[in-house]
């Protein structure tokens, strides 16, 4: 059953202490180590003498997040999570970047399920091809926390804790129609490999409604929801399709890419960039008018919440196969109220 979160907005940057610098794309925060108190005794008012035992100590856990790339604000907000509630309780904390790297990742995971982790937290690099990785770790008795992006093989998670990405896609659809009643060629930016991408992908035409058919597009490229392959992608949709209307990104990063396409070619504002993500880049970008709509994803949510049901499950609680973090459209109120933090 889906359940859906509220998602509150976190107000104010998160303090944290640097992660120190590792081989493999890892980088890692060792929890301060803590002492043990011997019993005591107390005399008590007949001479009597009563030993008092120390409270056993609590369990100290190790946490591990492995993502998909840390390229992008959006998963360094999360690692600020993971690490900020790690040290506070006194946990150690890794964290593993595959950068996009499927086979990486997996390597990575393999050499994870002989390290004794609690738990992990993973975001694929490839929704589809993981299996061997993560029957490594699944085999290893160690629980796997699906995170923003589901994967495939759900068969070996506790759970998925991502954004509606359906929902933020088809948000984008029916802000797109409104700003443009009789319709135009578009263009959409995709990343077939990413699940999430494809949900918003769906998401995004079902919003186009009943206007569908008002709406041309002219092109459906794989930017790999990057900032470079978007910005070249762009610049060739632009070129190609001079009287285009707007665009559809499947990330911020991406419509970050096409952003700094039509500035290059004196476009910016001209032609309608729509976008997921809502990170603070976007939020200044959609406050300058270079972009007309942006559904937001809150990744410090999705971070807190699974590290929540990961304490849950450890204390022995069932946790939910699915859950929905809600998405929503930014009006410019709130871009210019929240411009320099994430969700």
């Amino acid at each position: 059953m889906k359940k859906r979160i509220l998602a509150a907005v976190m107000c104010g940057m998160m303090v944290m202490a640097g992660c120190s610098g590792g081989g493999s794309g890892q980088s890692s925060t060792a929890a301060p180590e803590k002492s043990t108190a011997a019993p005591t005794t107390e005399a008590q008012a007949g001479g009597e003498v009563k030993e008092t035992e120390a409270k056993p100590e609590e369990k100290k856990y190790s946490f591990a997040f492995f993502t998909n790339t840390l390229n992008n604000t959006f998963h360094n907000a999360m690692v600020e999570v993971y690490t900020e509630k790690c040290k506070e309780l006194g946990y150690d904390f890794v964290t593993y970047d595959s950068d996009y790297d499927a086979s990486m990742q997996i390597s990575q995971l393999e050499d994870a399920a002989s390290k004794g982790f609690d738990a992990i937290f993973l975001i694929p690099a490839d929704s589809q091809s993981e299996r061997q990785g993560v029957e490594a770790v699944y085999n290893a008795g160690i629980p796997i926390f699906n995170v923003d992006t589901p994967i495939a093989d759900m068969d070996l998670m506790v759970t998925c804790i991502a954004t509606d990405a359906y929902s933020a896609g088809k948000a984008m659809g029916e802000q797109m129609v409104t700003d443009y009643p009789d319709g135009g060629k578009i263009a959409l930016l995709e990343h077939p490999e990413n699940d999430s991408a494809v949900a918003r992908i769906n998401g995004f035409l079902d919003g186009l409604g009943d206007s569908a058919s008002k709406f041309d597009i002219v092109a459906r490229q794989n930017c790999g929801s990057a900032l470079d392959q978007s910005l070249t992608i762009t610049e060739d949709i632009i070129q190609a399709n001079p009287d285009l209307a707007a665009i559809f990104c499947v990330n911020g990063t991406s419509g970050m890419g096409s952003v700094a396409a039509l500035k290059e070619h004196g476009l910016d504002g001209k032609i309608g960039v729509y976008c997921i993500d809502a990170s603070p880049d976007n939020k200044a970008a959609m406050v300058e008018g270079s972009i007309k709509g942006v559904a937001a994803q809150c990744p410090k949510v999705i971070a807190q919440t699974s590290f929540e049901k990961a304490l849950e499950y450890l204390d022995g609680k069932e946790i939910e196969k699915e859950i929905l973090i809600p998405s929503y459209a930014v009006t410019l109120e709130q871009a210019k109220e929240t411009m320099n933090e994430w969700q």
